[in-house]
C-alpha cells in the first residue's frame, strides 16, 4: 500500500481540519485555500487515487455526500449556484470540491488559479465550519 495521503491523515486526526460532515464512508471538510467561503472537500475514507477507480458503492456514497454538502451550502450560504470540480492532482486521494458560486465568479476563479486567492485565518474557517456543520 502507498503512504497515507494528506487526506488519510486528516481522517485519522493526525492533521487538523474543519470537518463539516462525516458518515461511515465519507468525510467532508473546509478547503484551506477556498475559492469562496464555504468551499468544501468531500472525500472517501478509503484512500483511492482516482475517481474512476472507486467501486460503485463507494462512488455512490461519495456522490450522495457531495449532494448533501451542496444542499447544505444552498440552505446556509444562499449562493446563486453550487459548483463541483474533481481534478485530483494535488493529493493522490479522490476529492470533490464543492463551492458556492456568486456573480462575478470569473475573476475569483482566475485569481484562485493564479494563486492570488486570500487564505482565511483559522478563526474564519472555524466560524464557517460551525455554520455548515451537520451536527453529530
Amino acid at each position: 500500500m502507498s503512504e497515507p495521503s494528506l487526506f488519510t491523515k486528516i481522517i485519522s486526526g493526525e492533521i487538523p481540519a474543519h470537518k463539516i460532515y462525516e458518515d461511515g464512508q465519507t468525510y467532508a471538510f473546509l478547503d484551506i485555500d477556498p475559492l469562496n467561503p464555504g468551499h468544501t472537500l468531500v472525500i472517501p475514507k478509503k484512500q483511492v487515487d482516482q475517481l474512476w477507480d472507486l467501486g460503485d458503492d463507494l462512488y455512490q456514497a461519495l456522490m450522495s455526500s457531495v449532494k448533501k454538502v451542496a444542499n447544505r451550502q444552498r440552505e446556509v450560504l444562499k449562493p446563486e449556484r453550487v459548483g463541483l470540480a474533481v481534478e485530483g492532482f494535488a493529493v493522490p486521494h479522490v476529492h470533490v470540491h464543492v463551492f458556492p458560486l456568486y456573480k462575478g465568479l470569473e475573476s475569483t476563479v482566475s485569481d484562485h488559479i493564479a494563486g492570488k486567492s486570500k487564505k482565511p485565518d483559522q478563526k474564519a474557517l472555524a466560524a464557517m465550519a460551525k455554520k455548515l456543520h451537520f451536527g453529530d
